[in-house]
């Protein structure tokens, strides 16, 4: 995909950032599109389908982390990549905001260079996520992953999970038996971009054993974690 194609949707209150954002974006050929809450911003993410959205955390009408969330819920904006744009000592939880569907955080201030750089490795992580999601719909045992529609059916039962705890079970269910050490878990699932904890793993895998089965997700005592049937 040439950089003319690629949609970008910067959603913020402040208009510096907006506009110096909005300028060191556009100058590198994307599309740029900007709203000013998150309220607007969903608005927009609705009509344009941007490939990636960076969105602001503390915002009027609505901040981010509903915003993220009625975005993730948004047919055809599944594969959207959403980073959250946070200043330095807010109160932030990343935990909160990868649930709500966020693939990355930036905080800011930030170097306008270092914020190209940042937008170029996210939007690699979307073409890579495009090539795994080449085979839509795959079956192991009595689950049926969605990958297109982001569902799951297990026992003929439909389950939707947020975004996090989908790409996770897509990965474990990807090769069942398999150890999946945790940095790699981290790295697939999160990126190596952001800092996560593996607290953070152990709290999706809770949750993936809570919906699916708790026989299915075996703990490897100091490795990781593999899917059985």
């Amino acid at each position: 995909m040439k950089k003319s194609e690629i949609k970008i949707l910067l959603v913020d209150d402040e208009p510096d950032i907006l506009e110096i954002v909005g300028y060191n974006l556009s100058s590198q050929g994307y599309q740029v599109f900007t709203a000013k809450n998150g309220l607007e911003g969903v608005e927009k993410a609705k009509k344009k389908e941007p490939h990636l959205i960076i969105l602001d955390v503390m915002m009027p009408e609505m901040d981010g982390i509903e915003a993220c969330e009625i975005i993730r819920g948004t047919p055809g904006l599944e594969q959207t990549i959403i980073t959250f744009l946070t200043a330095r000592g807010e109160d932030y939880s990343q935990v909160a905001g990868f649930d709500a569907g966020a693939d990355d955080y930036i905080t800011k201030p930030i170097k306008p260079k270092v914020l190209v750089s940042k937008v170029k490795a996210l939007l690699r992580r979307l073409k890579e996520r495009e090539d795994a999601s080449s085979e839509d719909i795959v079956k192991v045992g009595n689950l049926v992953i969605n990958r297109e529609e982001y569902k799951i059916v297990n026992d003929g039962v439909e389950i939707i999970l947020p975004r996090k705890e989908f790409e996770l079970l897509s990965l474990l269910s990807s090769k069942p038996n398999k150890v999946f050490k945790r940095e790699v878990i981290l790295d697939r699932v999160w990126g190596n971009e952001v800092v996560v904890g593996g607290r953070t793993i152990d709290v999706h895998i809770r949750k993936l054993r809570e919906k699916i089965g708790e026989e299915h997700f075996k703990t490897v005592k100091g490795v990781g974690y593999k899917f059985v049937l």
